[in-house]
């Protein structure tokens, strides 16, 4: 079992996280059992640590996406720190779109392939949840 703290919106959340078999989890939020099932993805960030879940009334809603595009989803809740990228611009893969800041960690999140950013769905600031719209490439 781990345990972690989230700060979310100012809310903090006491976690715990337990690994069980068939890609079910047990999850506990402030005392309240949750099982989730995980889907174990590799992600392009600088440190990978284990999900957990809040709330979803506490993040802001997820933004849907143009069609045709290749959406890029946060690899794990937390916070938007930076946004680097608008609206046009050109990127290659491996650039870092934004900044995401979990746990206390600063996680770049890059494209997966080159583009033209269609949308940016976040801003400075704001709460995401694991798998919430980020960008859009085209």
């Amino acid at each position: 079992m781990k345990e972690f703290t989230f700060k979310i919106n100012g809310q903090e959340y006491k976690t715990a996280v337990t690994e069980k078999d068939g890609g079910i989890t047990e999850v506990t939020v402030n005392g309240k059992n949750y099982q989730v099932e995980m889907e174990h993805k590799a992600a392009p960030v600088a440190h990978k640590a284990a999900p957990a879940a809040a709330p979803k009334a506490q993040a802001a809603p997820a933004a849907s996406a143009p069609a045709g595009g290749k959406k890029v989803t946060s690899p794990l809740p937390g916070s938007i720190i930076k946004v680097l990228v608008k609206e046009g611009q050109a990127v290659k893969k491996g650039d870092t779109l934004l900044t995401l800041e979990s746990m206390k960690m600063e996680n770049p999140v890059q494209a997966e392939c080159d583009g033209t950013v269609q949308q940016v769905a976040v801003t400075a600031g704001q709460t995401v949840m694991q798998d919430d719209l980020l960008v859009v490439l085209a």
